[in-house]
């Protein structure tokens, strides 16, 4: 039994990504700074922010609905990091390091909901 968001594996994957998303956009040109950083950062933030918000909901409709934005932005992350790439902001080995990141957050959150759904029809 978790006591806390923070207990929560996928969010603790999905915190590190937030943290690995500053970083490299850290260094981005100046001119991204309103456009596609704010975009990126705002979008991976939201991973864990979901994953929290859900985490106390009651209801297991409630929790589904901010996992399920949870991953809408996680898909959103993942056109970002190719972008950043394709405009050469990120290089090749920052790209597999946050490619490989994100789709570490997916698996995990992807396992968080299954486990909710199981939970849920086994307690209808």
């Amino acid at each position: 039994m978790t006591q806390s968001f923070k207990d929560i594996y996928a969010w603790q994957k999905a915190h590190q990504f937030v943290l690995l998303v500053y970083r490299h956009t850290r260094k981005f040109p100046s001119e991204e700074r309103f456009g596609l950083c704010s975009q990126f950062q705002r979008a991976a933030v939201s991973i864990p922010a979901n994953i929290a918000e859900g985490y106390k909901k009651l209801h297991n409709p409630d929790k589904l609905r901010f996992m399920n934005m949870a991953q809408g932005s996680l898909e959103e992350c993942r056109y970002y990091i190719l972008l950043s790439k394709d405009l050469d902001y990120i290089n090749e080995n920052n790209y597999i390091e946050l490619a490989t990141s994100i789709e570490e957050v997916s698996r995990l959150l992807n396992a968080y909901v299954k486990g909710i759904l199981t939970n849920q029809s086994n307690n209808p």
